[in-house]
């Protein structure tokens, strides 16, 4: 398996990554690169993460055997018709969004007969830090990516989507679009949304400051994904918001059972809820393939 032609679309950690990978795999011979930042485009020429740096999605698409599409979710439907026209009916497009619903449907609406080309991808990877300057080739070893494959892929277009992700290190799974929107809303959206949730109630007190000063390590763990970049959220807490409020909900049920329990000073009751929690997450471990430190996509 090698590729001609890459074609980035979203010169970012993600992408920028993905690109690394496929260069020291040996698995590409040339990449050309778009981003909406042209000073961007050029740092990633600079960095000797892309070949060729292009004006638009359509010159970058061109030719290209192999496209990834690494920009937010919202910023997918324009992608998705700028390169209609330039996709190569046999070409392998994927994309590295956090939802997937959203994407398959904006896909659907501008691909066209193109729709065949795109094998969704999710890769559960990531950093503190966003950019092309923190890209690295090892940053999808060891890391979970979801595929969510369309009934007008092939067999052969799906297991070289599979093989892409499994030779820069990642760990494959598949779901439907469905059941991963409605899994990452538990594991991952609803907690990023606590967090935010969390420190602007902190911050909004008269005395927030204050006690922010005094937080220790515990604060520290779970408020680490509220630094994640606002835009990528924004986009995924609006895409995915079905399954969000879903989750939501659950989560407003567990919490007016803790409220309850300390208005009415019922301590067995508060203690049965911890020591639930508890056992559960003592007895969770972080499957092989999923383990990640971000904060700036999950």
């Amino acid at each position: 398996m090698k590729f001609q032609r890459l074609a980035l679309i979203g010169c970012g950690l993600m992408g920028g990554s993905f690109a690394l990978a496929l260069r020291q795999a040996g698995l590409v011979q040339h990449i050309t690169g778009f981003s909406a930042s042209e000073k961007t485009r050029q740092r990633a020429v600079e960095l000797g993460v892309i070949d060729q740096a292009c004006d638009n999605v359509a010159q970058a698409v061109q030719g290209a055997d192999l496209v990834l599409l690494a920009v937010p979710v919202g910023a997918m439907p324009s992608s998705f018709a700028a390169m209609r026209e330039a996709l190569q009916p046999s070409a392998l497009l994927m994309d590295v969004g956090s939802t997937k619903c959203d994407v398959v449907a904006a896909a659907r609406a501008a691909l066209g007969e193109r729709l065949n080309c795109l094998v969704p991808a999710h890769p559960i990877a990531g950093k503190e830090v966003a950019g092309i300057e923190h890209a690295e080739s090892t940053l999808y070893q060891e890391r979970r990516t979801i595929l969510t494959p369309l009934p007008q892929n092939s067999i052969r277009q799906i297991k070289m989507a599979s093989e892409v992700w499994t030779a820069i290190g990642s760990h494959v799974s598949h779901m439907t679009p469905e059941a991963h929107d409605a899994t990452f809303a538990a594991v991952s959206h609803l907690p990023h949304l606590l967090a935010f949730a969390a420190v602007n109630a902190l911050t909004a007190q008269s005395k927030g400051a204050g006690f922010l000063e005094m937080a220790g390590p515990g604060f520290r763990d779970f408020s680490r994904i509220a630094a994640s970049e606002p835009a990528v959220w924004r986009d995924i807490l609006s895409a995915n918001h079905a399954e969000v409020l879903t989750q939501l909900a659950h989560f407003r049920s567990a919490l007016d059972q803790f409220e309850t329990a300390l208005q009415s000073g019922n301590t067995a009751a508060l203690q049965q809820l911890i020591q639930q929690a508890s056992e559960v997450r003592s007895a969770w471990t972080l499957q092989a393939g999923n383990a990640c430190n971000k904060a700036s996509e999950d």
